[in-house]
């Protein structure tokens, strides 16, 4: 533990969940910090230095702190060879007509990449940002120690109690807890014991997480409002952690035709897919879900890469049904307000709940 306070609580339990591809915004992070909650960045599929010049623009906007989240890579995958280019190669062959259809030309050799790892960590020390969180993983010890010297809070998102004793023995000053009705990548890095048997509900994992490990933790997944929040903090989170419920205001960068989807009646469900990155991850059904999601390789984060280009030519066609879709269950009860009055909202709904 640092012994650096945390910028969140029981009575500041708001955090604005970090979105990558675009929806987190300085602007987002910058309001929801400015009104009380933590407002965080998303440096996953970033540039370092795009990610410096996003730092500088929410301290242009507010004094208060904010956090930055980082993509662990997976030195596993990393050392993979020719059967994931293989698998690769075939997905990019069936997705042939889907480029014929946008205009795009998919890349031969999508990338395997580790999104910036070492320039994103030097750049979050040189920054002394106030909150460094992290997904798909753990970073290692070393790193958690540059951090918490430059005054960092660590922040790890888990999906199992032995994920969250793993990140508390890595030097995390919280833990995440993401529950299955989470929007976005699932972010599991640690296979379970094979009894392990996932509860569908948010609060009974966040109360078994509680057992396990004394870090304070945050619950996120399907949050949507005040008596939610309520809900995991009564099971033991000492913050709740909102993405979806910050899609559809004017701060989000979410694209116009994902905003548009949140309430279009024609999405009646939420499914989980790896057809759009190569990585389980939960979004509003779509046709290319529907067609692809049984061929599509476990391989991330090449199948992001191949399909970037199909997915942006799609928003730019206006067409949702092949692009990533990503939001939580609680969609429906997304809200078209400004990030800040939705934040006041939530305290709103929140003391009331409580009372």
């Amino acid at each position: 533990m640092t012994g650096h306070a945390l910028p969140f609580g029981p009575s500041s339990p708001i955090i604005q969940a970090p979105m990558a591809g675009g929806a987190s915004t300085p602007a987002l992070a910058a309001a929801v910090s400015g009104a009380g909650g933590l407002g965080f960045l998303a440096a996953g599929y970033r540039t370092a230095e795009d990610v410096r010049r996003e730092i500088a623009a929410v301290r242009e906007r507010t004094d208060r702190p904010f956090g930055v989240n980082v993509f662990v890579p997976d030195a596993e995958a990393a050392r993979q060879g020719s059967g994931d280019d293989a698998a690769v190669a075939r997905y990019r062959d069936e997705l042939a007509p889907e480029a014929g259809r946008y205009g795009v030309t998919l890349p031969e050799a999508p990338a395997r990449d580790d999104d910036e790892w070492d320039a994103k960590i030097d750049l979050l020390v040189e920054q002394r940002v106030p909150v460094a969180g992290f997904t798909f993983g753990c970073p290692p010890p070393e790193v958690t120690a540059r951090l918490h010297d430059a005054g960092s809070v660590v922040m790890v998102m888990v999906n199992t109690p032995w994920e969250a004793v793993a990140a508390a023995e890595a030097g995390a000053d919280a833990v995440v807890v993401q529950g299955p009705g989470a929007g976005g990548h699932q972010a599991a890095f640690l296979p379970p014991p094979p009894t392990w048997n996932a509860p569908g509900d948010l609060p009974e994992l966040v109360a078994l997480v509680r057992e396990a490990t004394g870090v304070p933790l945050v619950a996120a997944g399907g949050i949507m409002d005040g008596a939610d929040v309520a809900a995991v903090l009564a099971a033991g989170a000492v913050a709740a952690q909102l993405g979806t419920a910050f899609l559809r205001t004017p701060e989000s960068g979410a694209h116009p035709v994902h905003k548009a989807a949140l309430a279009d009646p024609r999405f009646t469900r939420t499914a989980f897919t790896r057809a759009f990155s190569g990585r389980t991850a939960r979004g509003l059904a779509n046709r290319f879900m529907a067609e692809h999601e049984a061929s599509a390789p476990a391989c991330y984060p090449q199948v992001h890469h191949l399909t970037k280009g199909l997915r942006r030519a799609a928003a730019e066609h206006g067409d949702p049904e092949a692009m990533a879709l990503w939001c939580g269950e609680g969609y429906r009860r997304s809200r078209d307000l400004p990030a800040a009055a939705l934040v006041e909202a939530l305290m709103r709904e929140l003391a009331a709940a409580r009372a």
